[in-house]
């Protein structure tokens, strides 16, 4: 019985891992203050997305749907909602899980005394990442029209929910060029 402790406190002990950082999971969306989320991110209110395709995609989507010839995109993309003209402006950003991994360390440890040097070194730790895509809005008077108490707030999250379900559902871009 002792031996089987010993070794399940081994097992343990080596496929133990701590995490430091956790990238949050979004389900579908999340409106909240972009800082809030990552920091160098504006203080505005936001729309953010997990974003699991490859890098640069969003905005591909965002060039073709709006026929932009690559100028201006990630800033002030003119949009209409209600007959109203928003600027609507976008950042692709990153969140990682940082681990801290138990069993090199130790493994390490154990060889220091006999003059070794440290040969796992490079797996102490381990990141994960996932992107989001964090979108902001405003008006022609550059108020934030993501925040709560915003008159055509609710309006204009059902036109980024639209976005993002197509955005996720389209794979060839130039076929927006087609849609209305």
């Amino acid at each position: 019985m002792r031996t089987l402790l010993y070794f399940v406190f081994i097992l343990f002990l080596f496929s133990a891992c701590f995490p430091t950082k956790i990238a949050p999971t979004i389900k579908d969306d999340k409106v909240m203050v972009a800082k809030k989320f990552k920091k160098g991110l504006p203080k505005r209110s936001s729309f953010i997305f997990e974003d699991p395709k490859n890098a640069n995609e969003f905005y591909q989507y965002i060039n073709n749907k709006f026929k932009l010839n690559d100028e201006n995109v990630g800033w002030n993309v003119p949009i209409l909602v209600n007959d109203t003209k928003y600027y609507l402006s976008f950042y692709e950003v990153e969140r990682t899980t940082k681990t801290i991994n138990l069993a090199p360390i130790i493994i390490d440890a154990a060889l220091e005394p006999n003059d070794h040097i440290p040969i796992l070194e490079e797996l102490y730790t381990s990141r994960d990442g996932k992107w989001y895509v964090v979108l902001t809005v405003s008006d022609d008077e550059f108020k934030d029209c993501l925040k709560e108490g915003y008159s055509e707030r609710d309006e204009i999250v059902v036109l980024l929910r639209q976005l993002r379900k197509e955005y996720l559902a389209t794979s060839d871009y130039r076929s927006l060029f087609f849609k209305k």
